[in-house]
């Protein structure tokens, strides 16, 4: 797995490192069910702390993206295809919608006003 981390870009580093994360998995670097390497090689290879990664990881985890599993490591998880795509697709949204100056709680509300 090649992840960069864009030096420039204000979000945090836990951020972007799930950011990179998503897209190799939307890109199809990573299938379900496919193992990532350790988060402390992750680090290393990205110059950063393990925690940070730890964190990236976890927060995977808790949109479904990851499965934690004892004595076998972090996995795609088996349903991520479809979720993901939507929330790449969200995230994005949220981005384009913020350099409009809207924020999330106005796209809730344009949500909510759709038929």
């Amino acid at each position: 797995m090649l992840l960069t981390l864009d030096l420039n870009d204000q979000r945090p580093l836990h951020e972007q490192v799930a950011g990179a994360i998503r897209r190799a998995i939307a890109e199809g670097s990573y299938a379900p069910g496919d193992r990532l390497p350790p988060a402390r090689d992750l680090a290393d290879a990205l110059g950063i702390n393990a925690n940070t990664v730890l964190r990236a990881l976890r927060e995977l985890r808790d949109e479904g993206v990851l499965e934690f599993r004892r004595g076998r490591g972090v996995s795609v998880a088996s349903l991520v295809e479809g979720r993901l795509a939507i929330v790449l697709r969200l995230r994005e949204l949220l981005e384009e919608a913020g350099r409009y100056g809207y924020s999330r709680e106005d796209l809730i509300e344009m949500l909510k006003e759709l038929p």
